[in-house]
């Protein structure tokens, strides 16, 4: 009995410090849409007030219609596509390498990529500025895909690293005997294998990529036309005052795409990162 009892104050507990997180978490998304469908009088009056008295659902309407959001929305899906493949076929070659090939200074130049990580990003941001505007790519699409891919490189050849490290190498010796050369062993054997992995990192970069503003507005700053989803709606945001019901509801069209993509592929989130034997 003493045992029944204390398991379950402990699970009690648990579900009670989940609740707590998981209400910490929505909350922000819950005054996003809340404020999405009120008049901007309502929000200067009723910061504290989630239930609109009147929804207000032609500020999508606006939105749509009045700042360009199929552009910035079509301009998005352009960038994060390309870095995602971009980051899924240079990481998966590099991690195959580093994995299954010894050469001089295979693990420094290892230990380099991971080290990379380290660095935040707006570190960068001059010298990365100073190198495009030397390439002639500052307001180019190149330009921010080119360092997008590079940003998610590291992490991503992390996971694609530890998953390959567990496939036996006997399994490519036999497919070299059977004439299978090391680009048709990537191809047709390690890529297969890697399915939880590709999905997982294409999980992670699509999010931050989606999601990403500063290093596109540096970069796009005198070509609006280029503007991703996220500098796009920004234009609500005004010096002296913003625009937050037309900026909400921006943003909450924007979380749709990236929301669905995330719902729709979580569950191999877990098989790619403790995906670790081959499983027949």
């Amino acid at each position: 009995m003493r045992y029944k009892i204390e398991n379950f104050i402990r699970g009690a507990m648990s579900h009670i410090l989940l609740w707590m997180v998981s209400i910490v978490c929505l909350f922000p998304l819950v005054w996003m849409l809340s404020t999405s469908f009120k008049r901007m009088d309502e929000v200067n009056t009723s910061v504290l007030t989630f239930w609109p008295k009147e929804f207000r659902f032609d500020n999508y309407v606006t939105v749509i219609r009045e700042a360009h959001f199929g552009q910035y929305f079509m301009n998005s899906v352009f960038y994060t596509s390309l870095t995602v493949l971009g980051v899924l076929t240079f990481a998966s070659m590099a991690a195959f390498v580093f994995s299954k090939f010894k050469f001089p200074g295979d693990r420094l130049f290892f230990y380099l990529f991971i080290g990379s990580m380290m660095i935040p990003i707006p570190g960068a941001f001059i010298p990365l500025f100073i190198l495009l505007i030397k390439l002639n790519l500052v307001n180019t699409r190149l330009g921010l895909i080119l360092p997008y891919i590079n940003s998610g490189l590291a992490f991503a050849i992390y996971l694609f690293k530890g998953f390959f490290d567990e496939i036996p190498n006997e399994l490519l010796e036999a497919a070299e005997l059977d004439g299978c050369t090391k680009w048709k062993v990537y191809r047709m054997i390690m890529i297969p294998l890697a399915k939880p992995i590709l999905a997982t990192v294409s999980i992670f970069t699509a999010m931050a990529i989606w999601n990403e503003y500063l290093l596109a507005l540096v970069i796009m700053i005198s070509r609006p036309v280029l503007f991703p989803l996220q500098v796009g709606i920004m234009k609500f945001q005004g010096v002296h005052i913003t625009d937050y019901p037309h900026l909400m509801a921006g943003m909450g069209l924007a979380t749709i795409p990236i929301l669905v993509i995330y719902l729709l592929l979580q569950r191999f989130m877990i098989k790619g990162v403790t995906a670790g034997a081959i499983k027949g």
